[in-house]
């Protein structure tokens, strides 16, 4: 696809370009659903391993991970090859991701810690490939304030379709084909393995790359650790981590909760969990609307506003009301989609701010510090709810009788995490100033000295001090 059939004659990208690109967010969106909800699970009730091995298998490996996403990230945004910068990354970690989720697949049953441990690893270092290279490659495929939130907003929505695959497996295997649950877990991962091949060579042969020209010197490692003392970082990173820390505590104990508690069969909880996801259509589009007119960081102020006083209300609901309870997990749902979608877009607008002061690309690396502490949230939740559910007497094998403090304890776990988590990563976004028109100047800025690179005319101007360099920049933030 050409950079003409990109665009349509406003300038916009094209939605046929846009859609393209975004599929790969569907393999990516299944893995982290599976990932949350059903994996974990599946080890500990299925494989015979206990709450607490798979709560630290899967805690240790994120943790290894996370310094992997950063070296990954400097190594992406390093990367100038003919076929491209990031398509080169994303093309590599599909196969490793496909390769470690079939060992999953095959574990045997009573697998120890080890080959649990290992396989995780290798299945995050594929999906970090595949996920750091294609929203790297998406904030340099939409440059402006408006278009990232198009383009994130298309991404997340598609990755509906990906979780909504997963949630429907379940349901259609063991209710109409009479599977049980680790045969539907099973069918899950050949659905992400798939998923995984058709979206990412369609993606890295049908979608182009521009990649950013940099504009200053080599880097120096001491640079990339001078990014945390940067307050707008800081507030990304510390929102990014108790917005994914508020609904992954809910993911990792929602089959406990909803089947223990709640009174929801599997089948049942899975369709409202459905319905939690496919809310993603809805929301992902409201936010992108909303963050057109109040910003994106009024935006996400707003919706985990809305998802937290949502979820107050949760404990109030007619235990196993498949219909009253079908509203709520809607709105939670669209509220979910809407972080995912202003956190990304956000991310990119400081990714330029960067660039524009150091002249240097930093996309990829924003995105692993990113992805960085969506991994530490998650391992985070799985490890706390897990050794939380242990510590109050929770039984989480199949069958087993549960006491009734052990119940209120996995209520109360499930309700006041999130709650309390959520609107923190809202307020971190209290004072924040990069607004529209702030990114608007700073990408004009960013344009003239991109010509100025190509330009000799920009370039001998820039040799008599009238260059961009000396105008006034964008206050520092």
């Amino acid at each position: 696809m050409s950079q003409g059939q990109m665009t349509s004659g406003s300038g916009q990208l094209s939605l046929p370009a846009v859609m393209v690109f975004a599929s790969a967010s569907i393999p990516i969106a299944a893995l982290v659903l599976a990932i949350t909800v059903h994996l974990p699970r599946y080890f500990a009730s299925h494989l015979g391993l206990s709450l607490a091995v798979v709560g630290g298998a899967f805690a240790l490996v994120r943790f290894v991970d996370i310094p992997l996403d950063a070296g990954l990230g400097l190594a992406m945004d390093r990367t100038r090859t003919r076929f491209g910068r990031y398509r080169v990354w994303l093309a590599l970690g599909a196969p490793v991701l496909m390769l470690a989720m079939y060992m999953l697949m095959i574990s045997p049953e009573g697998v120890g810690q080890g080959y649990l441990i290992g396989w995780l690893l290798v299945m995050y270092v594929g999906y970090s490939g595949v996920y750091l290279s294609h929203l790297a490659w998406a904030g340099r495929l939409a440059p402006t304030y408006e278009q990232r939130n198009r383009v994130f907003g298309a991404i997340t929505g598609l990755g509906v379709i990906g979780a909504m695959g997963v949630l429907l497996i379940p349901v259609v295997m063991t209710e109409y084909a009479g599977a049980t649950d680790a045969e539907s877990v099973r069918a899950m991962i050949w659905f992400i393995i798939g998923a995984t091949a058709i979206t990412s060579l369609l993606v890295v042969f049908a979608s182009p790359e521009v990649i950013a020209k940099d504009h200053g010197t080599t880097f120096r490692l001491k640079d990339y650790w001078s990014l945390l003392t940067r307050p707008n970082i800081l507030r990304l990173l510390a929102a990014d981590l108790f917005v994914t820390l508020g609904p992954g505590w809910m993911a990792s104990m929602y089959l406990f909760y909803f089947t223990d508690s709640r009174g929801f069969t599997i089948a049942s909880a899975n369709l409202l969990l459905m319905i939690y996801i496919a809310a993603g259509f809805a929301g992902a589009p409201f936010a992108a609307w909303l963050a057109n007119r109040l910003s994106k960081h009024r935006a996400l102020m707003v919706t985990t506003t809305i998802y937290s006083l949502g979820l107050v209300t949760v404990p109030f609901l007619p235990a196993g009301n498949f219909f009253i309870f079908a509203p709520g997990m809607f709105l939670l749902g669209a509220m979910a989609a809407g972080f995912t979608v202003l956190i990304r877009a956000i991310t990119a607008d400081i990714a330029d701010e960067i660039r524009l002061e150091s002249g240097r690309e930093w996309m990829g690396l924003m995105y692993a510090m990113t992805t960085a502490t969506s991994k530490l949230a998650t391992a985070g939740a799985i490890f706390l709810t897990f050794n939380v559910l242990a510590a109050v007497g929770y039984q989480a094998q199949e069958g087993a009788a549960n006491t009734a403090e052990a119940i209120f304890g996995l209520e109360l776990a499930y309700i006041l995490g999130p709650i309390v988590f959520v609107m923190i990563a809202g307020a971190c976004f209290i004072g924040y100033r990069l607004t529209a028109e702030r990114h608007a100047e700073i990408r004009r800025l960013l344009d003239e000295k991109d010509a100025a690179l190509v330009d000799p005319a920009a370039a001998m101007e820039s040799l008599t001090g009238t260059d961009i360099a000396h105008r006034e920049l964008p206050e520092k933030t």
